[in-house]
């Protein structure tokens, strides 16, 4: 047991705080929902309903789904872009071992690289498409949860309500998706400019304490 958590530890351990945030998330969720019912005259709904209203389905797809186009675009610029002296960049000057093609004759090689073809095509770029299909996914959940609030509120208000091609013009939905955007995309250049500079001893992110500042890559 001690050798599988040591081996997944940093898997693990963020897993147990995005569970624990998301549980924080519907306890305090759901007051602020049923709260905002009272005012408007709506109806309070218990936990298990609260996992279903757009209040919910909106605050938390909207977050994934920034997470998710930050990484997706991450791994893709990264590809062919670089930042002189960062330990999140590739080296401007010289070959990376990613960029290697892969062997097929490894015998530890994962099963794509031996099967060749189609499939190592595929594989080759299976990380990049996998964020972006996510990405995808979590847009139009909370395109679906945003749309599901606000014509609830629309309805407590006895105002008109919209479908969901209506939706996409409205920029609800939008100051909703730039918002978290933002966030991830300053948080991203924030590590990137700041590795430069800075050292954390022990951390993947980081160079090694005395390298020099000009030294690109972990």
């Amino acid at each position: 047991m001690k050798k599988i958590f040591k081996d997944n530890s940093l898997s693990i351990v963020f897993f147990s705080f995005f569970i624990l945030s998301l549980i924080g998330q519907a306890i305090t969720g759901i007051k602020v929902y049923n709260e905002e019912m009272a005012q408007e005259g709506g109806k309070q709904v218990d936990m298990f309903q609260y996992l279903s209203t757009g209040h919910f389905i909106e605050a938390t797809f909207e977050n994934w789904e920034s997470e998710f186009l930050q990484m997706a675009l991450y791994v893709l610029l990264s590809m062919f872009l670089f930042q002189r002296g960062s330990s999140e960049s590739k080296d401007p000057d010289g070959e990376e071992e990613v960029d290697r093609e892969p062997d097929p004759r490894r015998k530890d090689a994962p099963w794509p690289v031996r099967k060749g073809g189609l499939v190592l095509s595929l594989y080759k770029h299976s990380l990049c498409s996998a964020l972006f299909l996510l990405f995808i996914l979590c847009f139009c959940v909370h395109w679906y949860g945003s749309l599901k609030q606000y014509n609830e509120m629309q309805s407590l208000k006895g105002q008109p309500l919209e479908s969901g091609l209506q939706y996409l013009g409205n920029p609800q939905l939008w100051v909703e998706s730039f918002e978290n955007w933002q966030s991830e995309f300053l948080s991203v250049f924030t590590i990137v400019v700041l590795s430069i500079f800075l050292r954390q001893k022990g951390s993947a992110q980081s160079k090694p304490v005395d390298a020099p500042n000009s030294e690109t890559g972990g």
